[in-house]
């Protein structure tokens, strides 16, 4: 199974009936296509949309925060972006799932900027990680070998310890007061690679099979 479409659906496993949830670019928007059908979760856009569902296989005038096509579910509303910011940034938002460049073991998070590149700005990430009530990280575990779990972020940070879960295509880690505790592995792979693709220390105790992966 692909990567992407590993984390994609074991973050819709985490959404609960009644839930708000923001849905970042990449990944995270993915998740959408994943969500269980008898649970009634409604999508936030910070664009200004309440009530977007999954991605559109044709063009459409309704886009989502990262400019793809997508469509409106029976009921869904459109808004400004200053409504859309005072839901987020009033804490309205139950669930926000974001990409990122680094984490660490204390929650902060690093997912905007890489010194020297051109960028186009942080967007709404500053403000959902402090707004939203979770928020869970969706990103491949390694940067092609190299560690994206860290014990400190190195890249500017978005936010300082406000993530509470990484889900990777390796594992789900949640981040507790004592640390970063290993929660789930992928059956296609050990502790012992999860740990060496970790730079941060993982606390371990009573580890399952990740959730919702089939081999």
């Amino acid at each position: 199974m692909d990567e992407k479409i590993i984390i994609a659906k074991r973050i819709a496993m985490e959404l609960h009936q009644g839930d708000l949830v923001n849905l970042g670019i990449g990944i995270p928007t993915m998740v959408a296509d994943y969500i269980d059908h008898n649970i009634n979760v409604t999508l936030q856009c910070e664009n200004g949309i309440i009530g977007i569902g999954p991605l559109s296989d044709i063009t459409t005038e309704t886009v989502n925060a990262g400019g793809n096509c997508a469509t409106i579910l029976p009921g869904g509303s459109f808004f400004d972006s200053a409504m859309s910011f005072a839901i987020i940034r009033g804490g309205h938002v139950d669930v926000t799932v974001l990409g990122a460049l680094e984490v660490d073991c204390e929650g902060s998070l690093a997912s905007w900027i890489i010194p020297g590149k051109k960028v186009p700005g942080m967007g709404g990430a500053m403000d959902l990680v402090v707004g939203a009530k979770k928020v869970i990280i969706a990103m491949t575990h390694t940067n092609k070998g190299i560690p994206k779990i860290l014990n400190k972020c190195t890249l500017p940070l978005t936010a300082y310890k406000q993530v509470n879960m990484i889900i990777t295509e390796m594992a789900v880690m949640e981040i507790r007061n004592d640390g970063l505790h290993l929660l789930e592995v992928n059956s296609d792979y050990t502790i012992e690679q999860v740990i060496l693709a970790t730079e941060a220390k993982l606390i371990i105790n009573n580890v399952i099979p990740m959730k919702g992966i089939v081999s």
